[in-house]
């Protein structure tokens, strides 16, 4: 058929349907074929309900994280006065920013966390995840059943974040109901009252930190907050106040994300793959590989987008300045040009160059702390509570890019 009888068809034969719909249920609950249906047909492709390109190998996917001509391009959620909490947090993030300012930024956060911060806080985390399990057993003793999102994978990372910044223990319930709605505004399609709540919440959460920093001037202590705001560049430069607040918010958000979304989904993956929660409770040195894999297998954190600032080719699609992309991280994760049999969990994958942390000059700073956590409650679970099994059918959430569950509830 030549170009001018191509021409001729009626229009709904020449329709390029979207890629995926993100928000089917059907592709929420298991979005891989969908990638994998993309990946057959090409490292890349233009996805018009989101507004970018997708990037469905791991190749392109790396390439896109990397790439220096692609970055977080900062811009308000808009209108700017009815979001200017949640657009201080936003513009001074160290995700949200590139060099020079991402270099300043992270070389101070970074000095920061150098001080044995995370080492400091590994034992304390191991305690607290055995406390925690313990009560998640307490609730299946005698045939009955416990969610392990609400009793360990969502007040872990709280606590861990709250210990590591210093926040008194009267203050922590409030920190997970800010980043629950803060989050959200990283969702596509988010209905203004979720925006209206998020901005809410990031007023009072920047309102709490600013006398959190103040009292840390005047009282320092041995928590990060207290680090942040002493630590200088070799030029004596130092964090602002905004970019001290805003990086709290930032580890919090995206510790407690990583973290209650990255053990839901994988302890629904090792109990649906048997064989592998065993060689845990048979062989716990695997614990540390099994988190990658579980990172791997189901990512926590779907999708992560950039903008071009100067022309660039993606495995042949040029993205042109002020145009975006995105690396489908998911995707990239069941590459079977990288990973041996995507679809298997194998808890003892290596080598495992998963970018479920991200790569390039933006690789999560917070990744050791995130695979401590995350270790230490599936050690405490392979331990106290062996015989775990799925009591009921978990609810996934609707969101696409922060994929996790609503529940999973545990017998045992």
């Amino acid at each position: 058929m030549d170009a001018s009888a191509l021409r001729d068809l009626p229009s709904v034969l020449v329709t390029v349907a979207p890629p995926f719909a993100p928000e089917d249920p059907a592709f929420v609950a298991d979005p891989y074929p969908a990638f994998a249906a993309l990946r057959s047909r090409g490292e890349v492709h233009r996805h018009d309900g989101l507004g970018l390109a997708v990037a469905v190998s791991h190749a392109a996917a790396s390439a896109v994280l990397r790439h220096r001509s692609l970055g977080r391009v900062w811009s308000d959620v808009r209108p700017i006065d009815a979001f200017a909490s949640f657009n201080l947090l936003h513009r001074n993030s160290l995700l949200e920013n590139e060099p020079p300012t991402h270099t300043r930024l992270r070389r101070l956060v970074a000095a920061a966390f150098g001080r044995g911060h995370v080492e400091r806080l590994r034992p304390w985390i191991a305690a607290l995840s055995d406390r925690l399990v313990d009560e998640l057993v307490g609730d299946v003793r005698d045939g009955g059943s416990g969610d392990l999102l609400e009793r360990v994978a969502a007040p872990l990372p709280v606590e861990v974040i709250a210990e590591l910044l210093g926040v008194p223990g009267a203050d922590r319930g409030l920190l997970q109901p800010w980043s629950n709605s803060i989050v959200k505004m990283y969702e596509y399609g988010l209905p203004e009252e979720r925006r209206r709540e998020a901005e809410r919440a990031a007023g009072e959460f920047v309102a709490y930190l600013r006398d959190l920093v103040a009292l840390r001037r005047a009282k320092p202590g041995e928590d990060l907050v207290s680090d942040l705001v002493a630590v200088t560049d070799t030029d004596g430069a130092k964090l602002t106040e905004d970019e001290l607040v805003a990086t709290a918010v930032l580890l919090l958000m995206a510790g407690h994300e990583a973290t209650v979304n990255g053990i839901g989904n994988g302890v629904l993956a090792l109990l649906r793959n048997r064989s592998q929660w065993e060689r845990l409770i048979a062989d716990p040195s695997l614990l540390p590989t099994a988190v990658d894999e579980l990172i791997r297998y189901d990512s926590p954190l779907q999708l992560f987008e950039r903008t071009a600032t100067a022309e660039v080719e993606i495995a042949g699609h040029v993205v042109r300045p002020g145009e975006k992309i995105a690396a489908l991280l998911g995707a990239a994760a069941h590459d079977p040009a990288v990973f041996t049999a995507p679809e298997v969990l194998d808890v003892g994958r290596t080598p495992n160059p998963h970018l479920g942390f991200g790569a390039g000059i933006h690789y999560c700073l917070g990744a050791p702390l995130a695979r401590i956590e995350f270790e230490a409650a599936l050690s405490a679970l392979v331990r106290k509570l062996p015989a775990a099994e799925l009591a009921a059918e978990p609810r996934r959430r609707a969101e696409f890019v922060m994929r996790g569950l609503h529940d999973l509830r545990l017998s045992g």
